[in-house]
């Protein structure tokens, strides 16, 4: 049983809105987060990364710069920037890119939910990235940046989300990377109900992209616990920001590899390796995706190659039958050396929101192999996180992505 709640969000003016709205702060590098902030001073990546606000020479993680995000949240409230509705409430978040669109509940997910895996991962998480996203909510007393959620499509959810877009949203606007944003609340107690007890009845929910910053939610949430000992469970820390998209409205793209050099092997050496794993075509010149499971895509020596794994070496394993972690046990570990991607500085990877020509560019510029994989499914990632498992590392990449002071939670 999910336990998805309403909440009284902090959000921005509907004058700021498309100018505080702002991508991810892990989408950016320290210095193209200093270089964002100082194009667009008043985007919410200056609230989220605010060691833009300090010299490029100051410590990133100093005490001094989680108060500067909190003391800055404060300005831009009280100055009217932000308004906090009085109420809580349900909200409905749309994304279109490419005339695809994805409709999800703006809510807040149970830390116990999370604890007791009824929210369900499939990556792990890395203590040190954790800790920067603890101390910023623990700071600003605020979660900032929502979890991206799944579950599996529930018509009574669709049917109270349509009637609600059915209505004027509270913001429509187009950001300059060219996806559309649009807002809604649902303030009818009976719709807000259907949802509650819709989610309620379902015993898994996923995280499809955020695992970092759910971790680290969660955590803030326990630690505020421990420091109120007398807490009832009805207080803001017990619960963290999301926003919760239906299966059938996700599209996952493919998270492609790139490799700095082929182990001391000569192209035709690797090529009469892989003969023995996959049915290789030769594509000439011409740059080719992957059609289906168990393909992948190879540029080689200005060339590539279509590849098709032999069905002796398919498996039906949640984990190890994924592509990623086909190419990973038959080529990149025992051909190019990969012992663990996660470490080794030789392979790279590369969102497929980049296209192949990105591919291309890596290979002409520091690298001698690009893979371009089948994309991972929805029901992989479903069917990973419910048999507890976990994912080879950037096996999924969701587009579009989430923006950030769109709906604020303050604990």
């Amino acid at each position: 049983m999910a336990r998805i709640v309403p909440f009284k969000a902090i959000r921005p003016s509907k004058e700021e809105a498309a100018v505080i709205a702002a991508l991810p702060y892990d989408v950016y590098s320290r210095k193209e987060a200093y270089e964002k902030v100082k194009e667009q001073p008043n985007s919410f990546l200056a609230i989220d990364r605010p060691e833009t606000q300090f010299a490029e020479d100051v410590d990133m993680y100093s005490d001094e710069v989680y108060e500067k995000a909190a003391s800055m949240l404060k300005e831009w409230t009280d100055a009217g920037r932000f308004i906090q509705d009085d109420k809580a409430y349900y909200y409905v978040y749309e994304l279109t890119m490419d005339g695809r669109s994805q409709t999800g509940i703006v809510a807040c997910a149970s830390i116990d939910d999370y604890a007791n895996s009824v929210i369900k991962k499939h990556e792990n998480t890395r203590a040190e990235k954790e800790q920067d996203r603890i101390r910023h909510v623990d700071t600003c007393s605020a979660q900032t940046g929502p979890i991206f959620l799944a579950y599996r499509a529930e018509p009574t959810i669709s049917g109270v989300v349509q009637k609600a877009k059915s209505r004027k949203p509270v913001y429509d606007f187009t950001a300059e990377d060219g996806i559309t944003h649009r807002c809604w609340i649902i303030k009818d107690m009976m719709d807000m109900a259907l949802i509650a007890t819709a989610f309620e009845k379902m015993s898994s929910i996923y995280i499809a992209d955020g695992h970092h910053r759910a971790a680290s939610a969660v955590k803030v949430g326990f630690k505020r616990r421990e420091e109120n000992p007398g807490y009832t469970g009805k207080e803001d820390f017990n619960y963290f920001l999301s926003v919760l998209f239906p299966d059938e409205e996700l599209k996952i793209y493919d998270y492609n590899r790139v490799v700095k050099d082929l182990n001391g092997l000569a192209p035709e050496e690797l090529l009469e390796e892989l003969d023995s794993i996959v049915d290789i075509v030769k594509t000439d010149s011409k740059p080719i995706r992957p059609e289906a499971k168990g393909q992948w895509s190879m540029l080689l020596d200005g060339t590539w190659y279509l590849c098709q794994v032999k069905k002796e070496h398919l498996v039906t394993d949640p984990v190890e039958g994924l592509d990623v972690s086909l190419l990973q046990n038959l080529v990149l570990q025992p051909l190019l050396g990969i012992e663990d991607p996660k470490t080794d500085n030789r392979i790279d990877f590369v969102g497929g929101i980049r296209g192949l020509e990105e591919l291309e560019r890596r290979c002409a510029e520091d690298c001698k192999i690009a893979f371009a994989m089948y994309p991972t499914s929805i029901a992989e990632l479903f069917d990973v996180a419910d048999a507890g498992l976990l994912m080879p590392p950037k096996s999924t990449w969701f587009e579009p992505k989430l923006r950030s002071g769109l709906f604020i939670h303050k604990i």
